[in-house]
């Protein structure tokens, strides 16, 4: 197959009903592990592939969109892809069904954070789930990876330069997603001069913004003394103006949750970031567990409201020019190199996540067990989950680390 091929328009399947689409996305909110590339892939995997509800077309639609919108990547591409199917009542279904399980497990685990005092028994956990998390995410990337890139060279040469670039900088780049897109649009659409001149000052004007956003926006002080107002404020900022996905979110509310109004400690913090990756659902759900210790539970739906709906209506916005133009050969071609960009972008954050998670002989250990499992026997991931947090407490339990 040629690479030119890979921008035909091909037939869709039928679509999901929404009671389907809003059973799935419960189910993934509350046994979705892994962080937002495990969760982007294990969308692929059950809607695309074994459903066959989503046509692969749109899904790349739906990653482009999320990849090129500010926000965290698993929330925005469930969204995007509720809306695809149902339009504005799908987009709002899928994005309370994907989010609801995790946000009241965070306030449970935030209850008994605040009762008892510490969450070492979470660092135990976190010690063996960390490392199959790996492995979770490795699996996933790489199938996203080949189902995007087939045999073209042209999106393996842009997937080798995302990943490069995303190890080097240790941040998703949003500006390169755009000029991927610009590469293969032009590259396989072969655009008119006229096409190519309004391409290309838009994708200027995109790339633009986006570094805008990411320079100047996200230094932009908080104001007001009030801290559920504080809250509300500070995670709009958030969701509104950190690109990439929920773990990028991290330094940046570090910063502002530490540092600036000290509503956390340092320890606080860490426990707050372990608490997102041993939930499953979207990282960012770990503003729930910061707003409940700031502010109690009031604290919570404000740091919750705040960080999802900029995510929401960046998605929502301009999905209807999407939908509408899915056909269109210049964006097919854009969306593509987009999508390759971010499979790209996914395969670096996974070394820099392994880099950190994967640290002394047993987590080695766990992380090649894991790979091994699900190469091997495709065990479900909630039950690889639980096996590694039972090796984190049993490693506790004799002095490791």
């Amino acid at each position: 197959m040629s690479p030119a091929t890979s921008v035909t328009p091909s037939t869709p399947p039928a679509r999901a009903t929404l009671g389907a689409l809003v059973r799935y996305f419960l189910y993934l909110g509350t046994l979705g592990f892994g962080g937002p590339v495990a969760l982007v892939g294990f969308m692929h995997r059950d809607l695309v592939e074994r459903r066959r509800w989503i046509h692969e077309d749109e899904y790349r639609l739906g990653v482009a969109l999320a990849q090129i919108m500010p926000g965290p990547l698993a929330a925005q591409l469930a969204i995007a892809l509720g809306y695809f199917q149902r339009g504005v009542l799908g987009a709002t279904a899928v994005g309370l069904a994907f989010v609801v399980p995790s946000f009241l497990m965070v306030i449970a685990l935030s209850i008994a954070y605040r009762r008892f005092g510490g969450l070492w028994w979470m660092q135990a956990l976190f010690y063996g789930i960390g490392a199959a998390v790996i492995a979770i995410i490795a699996i996933a990337a790489y199938k996203l990876a080949r189902s995007t890139n087939k045999r073209d060279p042209l999106l393996w040469a842009i997937f080798g330069t995302l990943a490069l670039l995303t190890m080097l900088a240790e941040a998703e780049l949003a500006e390169f997603f755009v000029v991927a897109g610009l590469v293969t649009l032009f590259a396989r659409a072969r655009p008119t001069r006229a096409q190519a001149l309004a391409a290309g000052l838009g994708g200027a004007a995109v790339v633009a913004l986006v570094w805008l956003i990411e320079r100047w926006f996200v230094n932009l002080e908080v104001g007001g003394h009030h801290v559920l107002l504080q809250i509300l404020a500070f995670f709009t900022k958030a969701g509104a103006f950190v690109f990439g996905s929920g773990l990028a979110i991290v330094p940046f509310l570090h910063q502002g949750v530490v540092q600036q109004f000290g509503w956390l400690s340092e320890q606080q913090f860490i426990d707050a970031v372990a608490v997102a990756m041993i939930t499953p659902g979207p990282v960012v759900i770990t503003v729930v567990f910061i707003g409940y210790l700031a502010a109690g539970f009031l604290g919570a739906v404000a740091a919750a409201v705040g960080i999802f709906l900029p995510v929401y209506l960046f998605t929502v916005i301009p999905a209807p020019w999407f939908s509408r133009n899915r056909d269109n050969a210049l964006l097919k071609a854009f969306v593509l190199g987009a999508t390759s960009a971010a499979t790209g972008a996914i395969a670096g954050a996974v070394i820099l996540l392994a880099r950190r998670a994967i640290y002394d002989g047993p987590t080695a250990v766990i992380a090649l067990v894991s790979l091994a499992v699900l190469w091997r026997f495709k065990v479900p991931e909630p039950i690889l989950v639980a096996a590694a947090g039972l090796a984190g407490l049993l490693a506790f339990s004799f002095g490791k680390p």
